[in-house]
């Protein structure tokens, strides 16, 4: 887990560097490939079937991968690079919700409250010129709710993933994603087509395979730990983005995007079961676990 948040950080930051010059959907295509490409070579040594079971799902899957994919990756561009991160994490909130919605999981009143705690999180991010001032130098208000728009997309892809488990395994639902993607961002990135130089080629691959190791090693820890001590450890992700981000990019998170972030962290935590909040004595209070 500790390798898949290191190798996530790391592909954002190439995500970061490569996308001063090269355009979004360009990023997203090339990354899209490499990722395909990797997909089906380990679908065909593993003799897995190749097409899944569940194809509707699979696809509907893919599409709404695809444009979460699409907002984080414009987020991260725009933003600095712990704050894209720490919005992109508030995913776990919408993905509650979603699955209380449509696969009837149970949404109580704590979890809506630790919910709102998390966007609370954000806009102390965002610190919003309405809110805080209009002398407040907060973030890009366009980047930030795309941000989140990608955080709920990713919600709600994981619900469905969650859905596909029942059918389809890791690497399917991966190269479902990918063969989607490279469908739907060919088109959209030829009018704003530039030809990468060497080394942009060079950060555009490497996004592709750190963003493979990453789900590759997610699956193993995922299949190895419990899932509430093994997401609270892919937290580190931020960590590490805000530490690559300082050591190449000079990035330094402000007072108010370490408070939000904290916020961000500790409530979703608690929604995910992974840490327990305090219980009075006498409360008859219990712990839950995923």
């Amino acid at each position: 887990m500790v390798g898949a948040a290191f190798s996530f950080a790391v592909m954002s930051l190439l995500v970061k560097v490569v996308g001063q010059g090269v355009p979004t959907m360009e990023v997203v295509f090339v990354r899209s490939v490499v990722t395909l490409a990797l997909s089906w070579g380990m679908l065909r040594v593993r003799r897995k079937p190749v097409w899944g079971i569940n194809r509707p799902l699979l696809l509907l899957r893919g599409g709404i991968g695809f444009l979460a994919l699409s907002c984080f990756y414009y987020a991260v561009i725009h933003l600095p690079l712990a704050d894209a991160t720490v919005i992109q994490y508030t995913n776990p909130v919408f993905t509650a919700v979603m699955a209380a919605i449509f696969l009837g999981e149970r949404m109580g009143s704590r979890e809506v409250g630790l919910g709102c705690l998390s966007l609370a999180g954000v806009v102390i991010m965002a610190r919003p010129g309405f809110l805080f001032g209009g002398g407040t130098a907060g973030l890009d208000p366009l980047a930030v709710g795309i941000a989140l728009v990608g955080a709920v997309l990713s919600g709600a892809s994981y619900t469905i993933v969650r859905r596909l488990g029942r059918t389809d395994g890791s690497l399917v639902i991966v190269f479902y994603f990918s063969l989607v993607s490279v469908a739907a961002s060919f088109p959209l990135m030829l009018p704003a087509f530039r030809a990468p130089t060497s080394m942009e080629w060079a950060l555009l691959l490497g996004i592709g395979l750190f963003t493979q190791a990453g789900h590759t090693l997610l699956n193993v820890g995922l299949r190895r730990e419990r899932a509430g001590r093994a997401m609270a450890v892919a937290y580190l992700q931020i960590v590490f983005a805000a530490g690559v981000a300082f050591l190449v990019l000079k990035e330094v998170p402000g007072p108010a995007s370490w408070a939000g972030a904290g916020i961000i962290v500790v409530s979703t935590l608690l929604l995910s079961g992974t840490i327990s909040a305090p219980v009075m004595p006498g409360a008859g209070g219990r712990s839950r676990e995923e």
